[in-house]
């Protein structure tokens, strides 16, 4: 019985063949051979219209099918790379496009047919090209907003393409040289319609192009990101072609290979082209480069792109024989969202800023500048939200006197070109279920969907949830059903599961991608039916985080405080408390102002007890009491205003509490605040007290710094507050910077060449900053790589620079698995260069359990910017370093001891359900 291409694939690495046009160029054929005598009248030239071919020279694409084939190919790519309207357009031919691509199948699947047997299967794979338009970018400088071709009508023509593909007999559909996402989503939206259709499955092959050496396609995406983008959808694979030759590819297929869920597939050009724009590599020459990628195992399809041709095949076949196949990586356990980079919501991120002000129904001004038609004015909020630390942007254009449909689209199409911007996913918010598609077609990254709801019924919100996945979003569902909104504990929990239920079980939506709104209602209200929203929203919080796996939980924060809306500092405090209780018991998400300026720490202990009896319902009198509160703060600040305020209100006011402790204190909890606005006087005050500059960094600032990451890791404070913080630290580098530069001694050698990275998935650079200006300070010379900082440019960087260490930074926690992977690539490379390793979420006990292992260097881990001088100076001094590394080879030994017989005193998960406590027998 034949083998299916699934059980294929698990047995071996498969042989993906060559490049078509290298070949076609062999036959030497004339203008007239491309025409025949069908096209001989049409105008323009024909020659390199190679789709065509199928049609006009049948007898040349089978025949270099048939050399493949000889040659070991497994899978046979059709001649239809061009095979659609828009790319025909160009020859006049758009009427023989769907005859182009029904042609090259049936070429395929013949040639394929001759040579296939029950033991060793010919598959065929479709190829869909990426056209040569972009749905992500504008064709015009002067005008972002412009598209030379919107999805829909890229959607209308790859259907058409992949129907006859799919007619022609091909086994798969290959999506390739994707170079623009939003176009890649569109084919694969065809190829789901059209597998719909005919009722056949169509495997999807998705090949990724990346256009630099940073590893992003040429609308802007990081690989990650568009791994993101497209998670929700049923890929076969996913892969690298063209751009670069095989080593250039290496360091992204195995970004890819190390957390992609589908099968890999590679087929690199044959090397770079040279000045003449032709290709060097040879059969010989390139498969030893195409042999580390399968001893690696970092793939499972292998072939040959540009300038290949069946000789590179005949050698990629004999170098995969009895050779393991790459196992794909588990799913994500976490929810993936994209704009042009990833977005992983990990439990360390805790709270999911969704910034709310692109949002017409809820800031004027952003009105406003619509109606005016001032979008650069628009961007500027939009760059502000993000600036302020909103992780996602909310924009919502529901209005009555506004074409939201038309309003969203061009929005989104003018910040697709604003890059820190379009960095964030989108979250797509409308009341109108036209303006919400119409924004999912423009955006290349994951978005999200605000929202649906069960208030129409199954059907509709069947169909919306369809929709959904159609586009590869995730979605806000909000906690409404065909009786209206749940304002109820038990409301909220009855429609949220049903509506889990029908997400998972009919539509087959991820339940990482589901984002439960239970509601944010207005508390304090003078109702008293009102009393209890906000604690009944904290608990279906938490039981939706406890019976629905995997689900998250959002909501319109500021919808909170609507009675008291026009005394920011009391809405504000609200806000604080309720997301403090909130977040601890699940809430993850939240449409707030990124640049609130009141956190839960800073509210003085009276007030914070009646802003929580409020939230938490208390007591009876909470609603008069926090009006009283309002009432007694608006007077005083009233007051202040109009120059008339007088004894302890107007001092407190004037000049907060905290102003009145030492310059270190001061220096510290503006830190923690994020307040600038006294730094400059305060560091010269400091100045005349600590004998060096660098030593307010490593004292108060330090100390500063050090709280924060306290208060952010219980709770107290979430990311736009980290983002003040660091702002606030960035501006008292700048104002001590001359101070140092003055600090250092003329003529002194360096102490030594550091190279510092914030390694690969990483955006955080605050730690790394401040530990530059500290080995700086103490005559080191530091070369910053950055953030985002892949492990091979670290090694060919520190390799080429002759560094005598590396220090490396990550805040969050999947920065710790790349420090592994760093570790390895030192080891690989043959360095013994010492390694630093700092940041929030990096420990000794995960050096001494991961990193250390996998290198024979020095790894050490360094608790703050204040020792790292320290740990240097041994590591420079050559007696001192071999002992240190000893003590550190004892101390790692001794902690992965302690480790190990800490997990053996641990039950297993099924062992401590035997042993539970039943109270009820």
């Amino acid at each position: 019985m034949k083998k299916t291409l699934n059980e294929v694939v698990k047995d071996r690495i498969m042989i993906l063949d060559g490049a078509m046009g290298t070949m076609i160029q062999q036959y030497a054929l004339t203008e007239e051979d491309f025409r025949g005598y069908r096209y001989r009248k049409t105008p323009g030239l024909m020659k390199g219209n190679n789709d065509m071919l199928n049609i006009t020279r049948p007898d040349v694409v089978s025949d270099i099918h048939r050399k493949y084939l000889e040659a070991g190919a497994d899978i046979i790519t059709t001649n239809t790379f061009s095979s659609q309207r828009i790319s025909q357009a160009d020859y006049h031919l758009e009427e023989a496009a769907r005859e182009m691509a029904l042609a090259g199948a049936r070429l395929a699947r013949k040639a394929a047919d001759e040579f296939a047997t029950d033991s060793r299967p010919r598959f065929v794979a479709g190829s869909v090209g990426p056209t040569n338009k972009t749905c992500s970018m504008s064709p015009d400088v002067s005008n972002p907003a412009a598209r030379e071709i919107d999805y829909l009508t890229l959607y209308d023509v790859y259907l058409e393409q992949i129907e006859a593909l799919v007619e022609g007999g091909v086994d798969i559909i290959l999506i390739e040289t994707v170079f623009d996402t939003l176009n890649a989503k569109a084919a694969i939206d065809a190829t789901m319609e059209a597998e719909r259709r005919s009722g056949k499955r169509l495997p999807i092959m998705l090949s990724i192009t990346v256009s630099d050496l940073a590893g992003r396609t040429l609308s802007g995406q990081t690989l990650e990101a568009v791994l993101a983008s497209v998670s929700s959808y049923p890929l076969f694979s996913i892969g690298l072609n063209c751009s670069f030759g095989a080593p250039q590819m290496k360091p992204f297929l195995k970004e890819l290979a190390r957390k992609s869920p589908y099968y890999i597939s590679a087929y690199p050009n044959a090397g770079l082209p040279n000045s003449m724009g032709e290709y060097d590599e040879t059969a010989e020459s390139m498969a030893p480069q195409m042999k580390e990628y399968v001893d690696e195992g970092l793939v499972n399809i292998i072939g040959g792109c540009c300038g290949t041709t069946e000789k590179f095949i005949a050698e990629y076949a004999r170098i995969v024989e009895g050779k393991q196949p790459h196992t794909p990586q588990p799913k994500s356990q976490t929810m993936w969202l994209s704009g042009l980079e990833l977005l992983d919501v990990t439990p360390d991120i805790r709270f999911v800023n969704v910034g709310e002000r692109c949002n017409v129904a809820g800031s004027r001004k952003f009105l406003r500048l619509i109606n005016e038609k001032n979008y650069d004015e628009v961007v500027s909020i939009a760059r502000k939200q993000v600036a302020d630390g909103a992780l996602v942007i909310d924009v919502n254009m529901d209005d009555g006197l506004l074409d939201a449909r038309e309003e969203m689209r061009t929005f989104l199409n003018i910040i697709a070109s604003e890059p820190d911007i379009a960095k964030v996913p989108v979250m797509i918010d409308s009341s109108k279920w036209d303006v919400i598609t119409a924004g999912l077609q423009c955006v290349q990254g994951k978005a999200i969907v605000n929202s649906i709801s069960l208030k129409e019924g199954e059907e509709v919100f069947l169909s919306h949830a369809r929709d959904v996945m159609r586009y590869g979003a995730a979605v806000v569902v909000m906690c409404f059903d065909e009786k209206g909104q749940a304002t109820t504990y038990e409301r909220r929990i009855e429609i949220a599961e049903r509506a889990y239920r029908l997400l998972t079980e009919k539509v087959g939506m991820n339940p990482l991608d589901i984002i439960f709104d239970p509601n944010v209602l207005a508390i304090a209200t003078g109702m008293s039916e009102h009393d209890n929203y906000a604690l009944d929203f904290i608990r279906a919080t938490e039981w939706i985080r406890t019976n629905l796996p995997g689900a998250h939980i959002s909501g319109g924060v500021s919808n909170l405080s609507f009675s008291f809306r026009g005394n920011n500092y009391i809405r504000e405090a609200m806000h604080a408390v309720f997301l403090y209780h909130a977040i601890g018991k699940g809430m993850d998400f939240g449409i707030v102002n990124p640049a609130t300026k009141v956190a839960y720490g800073d509210i003085p202990a009276d007030q914070l007890e009646i802003l929580e009896d409020v939230v938490l319902n208390r007591r009876p009198d909470a609603s008069e009491r926090l009006v009283d509160l309002a009432e007694k703060i608006k007077l005083q600040q009233e007051a202040l205003k109009n120059g008339v305020a007088t004894g302890a209100a107007t001092a407190s006011a004037a000049q907060p509490e905290w102003r009145k402790a030492d310059v270190a204190e001061r220096l510290s909890t503006a830190l923690v605040k994020g307040v600038a606005d006294y730094m400059e006087d305060d560091l010269q005050e400091a100045l005349m007290v600590y004998s060096k500059a660098v030593d307010i960094i490593e004292g108060p600032l330090m100390a500063g710094m050090n709280k924060v990451g306290e208060l952010f890791g219980c709770g107290k404070m979430f990311l736009p507050q980290v983002v003040k913080t660091a702002r606030t630290m960035k501006k008292a580098v700048a104002i001590l910077q001359p101070y140092i530069e003055a600090d250092k001694k003329e003529g002194t050698t360096t102490a030594g060449k550091v190279l510092m990275a914030t390694v690969k998935g990483d955006v955080h650079d605050i730690g790394k900053n401040i530990v530059d200006v500290v080995m700086s300070c103490n005559n080191y010379e530091v070369i910053d790589l950055g953030v985002m900082v892949p492990a091979e440019q670290i090694v060919k960087k520190a390799v080429a620079e002759n560094v005598d260490m590396i220090g490396l930074s990550g805040l969050i926690t999947p920065s710790l698995e790349e420090m592994v992977n760093v570790a390895t690539e030192m080891e690989r490379a043959g360095l013994d260069l010492p390694i630093m390793v700092g940041g929030a979420t990096t420990s000794e006990m995960h050096v001494a359990l991961k990193i250390a292992p996998v290198y024979s260097g020095i790894v050490v881990w360094v608790k703050d910017a204040a020792q790292n001088p320290l740990v240097a100076q041994r590591l420079m001094n050559a007696a001192d370093r071999k002992k240190f590394k000893a003590e550190l080879d004892d101390r790692y030994a001794r902690l992965r001891k302690e480790y190990a017989a800490h997990q053996q005193k641990l039950s297993s998960l099924d062992e401590a359900r035997k042993n539970k406590l039943n109270l009820f027998e």
